[in-house]
């Protein structure tokens, strides 16, 4: 925090959170993934800049602990905007804080494809496919083919990724927020990730029934007729129940464990 009053992010809380990024997996869980894990890394931003404020502390943990998901490598990309956006929350009163969690979910998606895609997917493999042959015979140079070939530009992309987000999201989201540009991004980042979480419930959530009715000399399949009526309707009736529940604030394992118990049974009795 400067003289003038602006509280302001140091090189050491920047610091910080690049080293604790490191930990986003020490605490996976199925219901939020990443969620902890990203927190955590927040942590030094938020008491920084919240340090004497404990609700606005609070509500900056409520929103980092929310769903998070992403390729570690390009996760810091997204922690350099999210700074910038909570200093910019800090400093400006009308600022639209919804907003940082809207950025973080459209970001979400395509940086994770990237990330998956780029060092999961190709340097990784590339660098175990040269490296390995190596090592087995004895050679240093095997995991050193595969430090340069992926460790590398990781860290490269992680460290330079969150240097340029940080900078240039400050800057950017002045900007934004001057001119009205913010509120429509948010707005549709939500809109995106409706469209996301659909196309999810569709392609994710299967549920097949095998009854089939005998009425009259016909033959009449329960899941044809469910189909024809609406495409991956129980799929979305089940979503539905699950969220209605979350939103009752039931505990999700306790959820997950109903439903394997809810399964088993229907399987059992012929439903499923």
């Amino acid at each position: 925090m400067d003289t003038s009053g602006e509280k302001k992010l140091t090189k050491k809380d920047l610091r910080r959170v690049m080293w604790r990024h490191y930990q986003l997996l020490g605490a996976f869980n199925y219901e939020r993934q990443m969620s902890l894990g990203y927190a955590w890394s927040m942590t030094p931003v938020l008491k920084r800049l919240y340090g004497d404020n404990p609700e606005a502390l609070k509500a900056g943990y409520k929103r980092h602990l929310e769903f998070f998901n992403c390729t570690t490598s390009t996760s810091p990309m997204i922690l350099g905007i999210s700074c910038a956006m909570e200093e910019q929350n800090a400093n400006t009163p009308d600022f639209d804080a919804t907003s940082i969690n809207a950025v973080k979910s459209a970001l979400m998606g395509p940086l994770a494809g990237i990330g998956d895609s780029m060092f999961w997917g190709t340097l990784r493999v590339i660098g175990v496919g040269v490296g390995a042959p190596l090592a087995v015979r004895g050679s240093l140079l095997g995991p050193l083919l595969y430090f340069l070939t992926n460790v590398i530009p990781s860290e490269l992309l992680r460290w330079y990724g969150f240097k340029l987000t940080y900078q240039g999201g400050s800057k950017f989201l002045t900007r934004i927020q001057e001119d009205g540009t913010l509120e429509k991004l948010t707005e549709a980042a939500k809109i995106l990730g409706l469209v996301v979480i659909g196309a999810m419930i569709a392609s994710m959530v299967v549920i097949k029934v095998p009854l089939v009715l005998h009425l009259g000399g016909t033959t009449v399949s329960l899941q044809t007729t469910l189909n024809s009526l609406t495409p991956d309707l129980l799929p979305l009736l089940l979503t539905f129940g699950c969220y209605g529940l979350l939103k009752k604030q039931m505990n999700g394992t306790a959820i997950l464990i109903g439903l394997i118990i809810l399964a088993i049974l229907a399987v059992a009795v012929g439903l499923l």
